[in-house]
């Protein structure tokens, strides 16, 4: 397979017009953070902002450009400014930008924590599955730029998407489709991106993508509470979010703060998890609550949010989740397995209890 190099890629977007003036993009100094693997291409096209809502025809040309180079499978160019923006006027009402549209897709719902280490992927990943053992279409779309997994945990990794010069179309398995940017970076590979180029990047491979019906959309979000969390509320239209946590104070504050976050921005609460809930020992019986026990369920309560259900701390989980095997879907049977299960039922019940919230609007200061 032919190899797409950077000076292949510049001398391509050279035929680019930058529409101010006669200079080509690169001579405006416009391309940055290009990422290669595998004929996967990804860059950032940095634009003055008070040109940027100008200038999408020239994001899509060098898309272009860049798609119809030899050896490239897909090329993914975000448009960013990164210039501090005015101060949003402190009123209702949030930024005002449009959904992002997802057609065929029915509820999409966000899996989040306040902290990582919680095993918040895993929870994510296994609930997909699990869902999709309920009889559901579903997705897992990986907004976690920076530590992306969910190649690996879906047995994925070193798989490639492929796009047919329009749509990119997801890799599958375990009855659950999947977009990440881990796809197009090396697993060892640190994603050096901006601000901007992230939020452009998780709309792109959202609206890119072609998700055809989907029952259910699972967002595996990153760890905290900032820009992926806010653009993920803003932008697209969450049916709700389950908050993950381990049982010991110092996970249940961040977790609070994370609940309390959505809550900011009007998504809806699904419930809490409690990871990690206590540990059995496979030898001898003795159960240890490790990381304490009950505290999740005690915050939801607090909180007036519903208790999901507790996922006990296990190896089996681990060993699975690293080989590409989930434990839904390892072992179906197993005590771990029908916990999952059960709470895929309890979050599918409510996603078909009536029509989804509309899309919630940031209030900033209000």
């Amino acid at each position: 397979m032919t190899t797409v190099t950077k000076e292949q890629i510049f001398d391509a977007l050279k035929n680019v017009d930058s529409g101010t003036g006669g200079l080509d993009i690169t001579a405006r100094g416009w391309i940055q953070d290009v990422v290669i693997k595998d004929g996967h291409v990804a860059f950032a096209l940095e634009v003055p902002p008070n040109l940027g809502p100008k200038l999408e025809p020239v994001r899509a040309q060098a898309e272009k450009a860049v798609y119809d180079l030899p050896g490239v499978i897909s090329a993914t160019v975000v448009l960013t400014a990164e210039k501090k923006a005015p101060e949003a006027p402190k009123s209702k009402g949030g930024s005002g930008r449009d959904r992002l549209a997802l057609p065929g897709v029915k509820s999409v719902i966000a899996v989040a924590s306040g902290k990582g280490g919680v095993g918040k992927s895993t929870t994510a990943t296994n609930l997909a599955v699990a869902l999709a053992k309920l009889g559901k279409k579903v997705a897992l779309f990986d907004a976690d730029i920076f530590g992306p997994s969910m190649p690996r945990m879906l047995g994925l990794a070193g798989k490639k998407p492929h796009s047919d010069g329009t749509k990119v179309h997801p890799l599958e398995n375990h009855g659950v489709k999947v977009m990440s940017i881990g796809f197009m970076v090396a697993e060892d590979s640190p994603v050096v991106w901006r601000g901007p180029m992230v939020m452009g990047a998780l709309e792109q491979m959202l609206k890119d993508v072609e998700w055809g019906e989907i029952d259910v959309m699972v967002v595996d979000m990153p760890p905290g509470t900032g820009d992926t969390q806010l653009t993920m509320s803003q932008r697209v239209p969450l049916a709700g979010v389950v908050i993950v946590s381990t049982p010991q104070d110092i996970a249940l504050l961040d977790a609070r703060k994370g609940l309390n976050m959505f809550r900011k921005v009007e998504v809806p609460i699904l419930g809490m998890i409690e990871n990690m809930s206590h540990y059995i020992c496979p030898s001898c019986g003795h159960r240890e609550d490790i990381f304490s026990s009950g505290g999740a369920e005690k915050t939801a309560h607090e909180l007036d949010t519903d208790f999901l259900g507790g996922i006990p701390l296990d190896l089996k989980i681990r060993e699975t989740s690293d080989a590409g095997t989930p434990i839904v879907s390892a072992d179906p049977d197993s005590p771990h397995a029908k916990a999952y299960i059960e709470i895929a039922q309890k979050i599918a019940a409510k996603l078909d209890v009536g029509p989804s919230k509309a899309a919630p609007n940031i209030s900033i200061g209000g």
